[in-house]
């Protein structure tokens, strides 16, 4: 909790100086969609594809996060509030660090991906859609998850029991039934290209 002698500690190198430092600018790559929608596989085929750009990154993935910091949430609404807040407070210091960073989750409610676009500075946030109907995540289905929530073993699941609130304006919008894997991933570091946040090299 904070106090009042909790104070910002600014630092004398800039978020600016590390960015031009190493040639890029910083942001937040917010990818979210269902579970088995790819979100992770593509994030990890832009970080591989920026990597060989010789750009700066960092991927946070969501089951990564939560087998360490968040690793005493649950998935009840609440839990998943204070998931995305906790990684977006990170994220947020990932983006002053001068690095180009990736987080990988459901993030299922608008209302907490819209408080962390409002952590982060105009142009920082980008909000990645990966569009993928529920009926091709259930043919996927990786991890099984959606069979045990048919099955009731499983609650608070996304798109079965729980609320999706699909993005009304995302920066990204990746419609995964009609691309391949390097397609989404291209299309994701187009937009970076094209908007400045990678510097030719």
């Amino acid at each position: 909790m904070k106090t009042e002698n909790t104070v910002w500690h600014m630092h004398q190198v800039t978020k600016q100086e590390r960015s031009e430092l190493k040639n890029q600018k910083s942001c937040l790559l917010w990818y979210t969609g269902l579970s088995g929608s790819g979100k992770s596989t593509i994030a990890n085929a832009v970080d591989d594809l920026l990597f060989k750009e010789k750009c700066h990154t960092y991927l946070l993935d969501g089951d990564n996060v939560r087998h360490g910091l968040n690793g005493d949430l649950g998935f009840s609404d609440e839990d998943r509030i204070e998931n995305i807040r906790r990684i977006s407070q990170v994220g947020k210091l990932f983006v002053d660090s001068g690095l180009i960073v990736t987080t990988a989750f459901i993030s299922p409610f608008q209302s907490d991906r819209d408080m962390a676009r409002d952590m982060l500075e105009q142009g920082e946030f980008i909000e990645v859609f990966i569009d993928t109907p529920i009926e091709i995540c259930e043919q996927r289905d990786p991890k099984g998850l959606y069979k045990k929530a048919r099955a009731g073993e499983i609650k608070d699941f996304t798109g079965i029991d729980s609320t999706y609130d699909v993005p009304t304006n995302p920066e990204i919008h990746v419609k995964t039934a009609d691309l391949s894997i390097e397609q989404c991933a291209r299309q994701i570091v187009d937009h970076l290209k094209a908007h400045g946040y990678i510097q030719p090299t």
